[in-house]
């Protein structure tokens, strides 16, 4: 893993389990070039990591996961850096997206523009009571840039995401969990509980079962229904050849918990 110094973002390690923490609380953990660059730095070395099982993200301080772009940083961006910072904003997203462990958004507090982006790049997302998402670049002049565009209807449909960023609506954490944006809301006090307590369950499951329906499921949705069912196949045959799916039929058949290896 990497052993990089970062300025915008903390990477903590217990376990199988790593905690990335958005870390400019003063700025309500806005998002600057440099945090994303840092961001994926940190998931790239994690990636890296077969030890590695799953992953959480969370936000400094109790206001904010991330309250969007720093809106100072971008004001004096030519057209060119603008269009790289989107770029960039988009590799961290799908390395996100893509990573071999489940990641879990622990949205703690504003998540709007870029920071409600990077939620939805999580594979999971835990709101906590007082958490906020949106949507309002168009009230700036601008539209999302970091995947909103993409994302938001396939998580929510076509009707609810266009009214979210035609109008750049502020929704709570309940609405957010109504339209299915989020999967679970809980109190401000057990919101990393609730994360670590949902990790613990897949963490429970074979970890290459876990890694293999991941990626069944994120490359399976850019596929037709045919080719999708293929690949589940595929993934199907290789998992039958694991010592883990001989572990885990074998400790169901003894009625006994199973110990997985990975392999």
């Amino acid at each position: 893993m990497s052993t990089a110094t970062y300025e915008t973002i903390q990477v903590a390690r217990e376990g199988h389990v790593a905690t990335i923490t958005l870390n400019r609380p003063d700025k309500l953990n806005a998002i600057n070039l440099k945090l994303v660059m840092e961001t994926l730095d940190a998931v790239m070395a994690l990636d890296r990591d077969a030890s590695v099982y799953a992953a959480v993200i969370t936000g400094a301080g109790e206001k904010a996961f991330a309250a969007g772009a720093d809106i100072e940083a971008m004001s004096t961006m030519p057209y060119i850096d603008a269009m790289n910072f989107a770029h960039h904003g988009h590799a961290l997203g799908l390395r996100l997206e893509n990573a071999h462990f489940p990641i879990i958004a622990a949205v703690n507090g504003f998540a709007l523009g870029g920071g409600c982006e990077l939620a939805m790049a999580c594979h999971l997302r835990i709101a906590s009571e007082n958490a906020k998402f949106g949507q309002p670049e168009l009230k700036l002049g601008i539209a999302p840039g970091y995947g909103g565009t993409q994302r938001l209807p396939r998580l929510v449909g076509k009707g609810v995401a266009l009214q979210l960023i035609l109008t750049g609506e502020t929704i709570d954490a309940r609405e957010a969990h109504r339209i299915g944006l989020v999967n679970k809301v809980v109190p401000s006090a057990e919101l990393l509980a609730a994360a670590e307590q949902l990790l613990r369950a897949i963490l429970a499951m074979g970890p290459l079962a876990v890694r293999l329906a991941l990626e069944a499921v994120d490359q399976g949705l850019e596929m037709s229904l045919d080719e999708g069912l293929l690949l589940e196949a595929n993934h199907f045959g290789l998992l039958a050849a694991t010592r883990d799916m001989k572990e885990g039929l074998g400790a169901f058949l003894e009625k006994r918990a199973p110990k997985f290896e990975g392999r």
